[in-house]
């Protein structure tokens, strides 16, 4: 990345952060702001918008309020799934209108389809588990194993085993990261409860003063926001036994 795209990038950054308490995309905030990161690359663009829902309250619905409500843009309160794609759906919109386009071609293991209201009608196919947003290729290429030597672990739900990055070299290799990646961390094999490999998603962000994870988080009381963290000390001390990465190419 060049200096000065750093440059834009960082003061950015900065501006969005003042933007917090549910920070809503709206179209005129997308046109804004989008024609000031248009010619950065794919992956800078993700980590953009991500970075814009830094401070946005986490929504501790189990289903996701956005799948409750029927709607594409649920803005105000958000969680790792939600985050991911909306992140990936506007680095890909050259307008408003497009993010919609794009959240109904991602967010699906087949297509969404919207009522005369523009009320999702099937939320039901969307993905609900992580390894399938890899497995679908929609959300980046799977680049766990350019990233470190992988450990294979059990999956679930017909998928027998899964390549990882352990904990351990995932500390050690996170300078490989670049922005706009999209972690996956995966959940110790003894304690997953319901078919899940995948326990958490986010966002990597790396800008001049470190690499960092953006990421919706909530404790046991379900408060909580999305975070800008340092990757290392997350990693350090994350709950989960390793990650998959994916990537969008430069472009």
């Amino acid at each position: 990345m060049r200096k000065i795209e750093r440059m834009v990038i960082t003061f950015l950054i900065l501006l969005l952060g003042t933007y917090s308490e549910g920070f809503v995309i709206s179209e005129a905030k997308f046109e804004e702001l989008s024609s000031m990161v248009s010619d950065m690359s794919t992956g800078d663009r993700i980590a953009f918008w991500a970075e814009s829902f830094v401070g946005t309250p986490y929504d501790p619905d189990p289903v996701g309020e956005y799948v409750r409500k029927g709607v594409i843009v649920a803005d105000e309160r958000v969680d790792c799934m939600y985050t991911t794609f909306r992140s990936v759906e506007l680095a890909f919109s050259n307008n408003y209108s497009d993010a919609v386009a794009n959240a109904l071609n991602t967010r699906f293991l087949t297509h969404g389809r919207l009522d005369a209201d523009g009320n999702v009608l099937n939320y039901e196919e969307r993905y609900q588990y992580g390894i399938d947003m890899i497995l679908s290729g929609k959300f980046g290429r799977n680049v766990t194993r350019e990233i470190a030597s992988p450990v294979s672990v059990k999956g679930e739900r017909g998928i027998e085993r899964v390549d990882i990055i352990a904990k351990k070299s995932a500390l050690t290799n996170a300078d490989k990261l670049r922005s706009g990646d999209i972690i996956f961390f995966v959940k110790d094999p003894s304690k997953r409860k319901v078919g899940e490999i995948i326990g958490h998603i986010g966002i990597v962000s790396v800008h001049e003063g470190g690499i960092f994870l953006i990421h919706a988080s909530g404790n046991k009381n379900g408060n909580g926001e999305v975070k800008r963290v340092a990757l290392g000390n997350y990693i350090d001390s994350m709950p989960f036994t390793g990650i998959m990465v994916t990537r969008f190419d430069t472009k």
